[in-house]
């Protein structure tokens, strides 16, 4: 049903667009659609993230069980995100690391927090299959 063309929209409140701005573009590298007063759009690994300007944002970051990410097919995708995150000095929550070690859905993972505490989880599954 969904094509090369459509985009996962995901949703998260920020406290500062300029922070968001800050981190999602100058620090991932994600491109910027849009802005307004209350909002922010960007191109996210090609789906479309939203930050939303609220007073309702995590007081500390917490994994579970709310995060949001990609999962790169591609290892080297997923090497030159972890790159860019230590060359970049992004607050990590864990890894990079290994999970599951040894079972067939072992994967590498990278966990962030943004200004606002929303956590961003970056994988690579040894098997590309077990990506979705």
């Amino acid at each position: 049903m969904r094509d090369t063309h459509d985009a996962c929209h995901i949703a998260v409140p920020a406290r500062d667009l300029d922070e968001a701005v800050e981190f999602y573009v100058f620090g991932l590298g994600a491109k910027m659609a849009r802005r307004y007063d209350d909002r922010v759009t960007f191109d996210f690994f090609g789906d479309q993230l939203v930050c939303h300007l609220s007073d309702d944002v995590p007081a500390e970051p917490v994994m579970y069980p709310r995060h949001f990410g990609v999962s790169f097919a591609r290892a080297e995708d997923f090497d030159r995100l972890v790159r860019l995150v230590e060359n970049r000095k992004l607050r990590t929550l864990a890894g990079p690391a290994v999970r599951f070690e040894g079972t067939a859905e072992q994967h590498r993972t990278i966990a962030l927090a943004d200004p606002s505490n929303n956590v961003i989880e970056f994988k690579n599954y040894d098997d590309p299959r077990l990506q979705y």
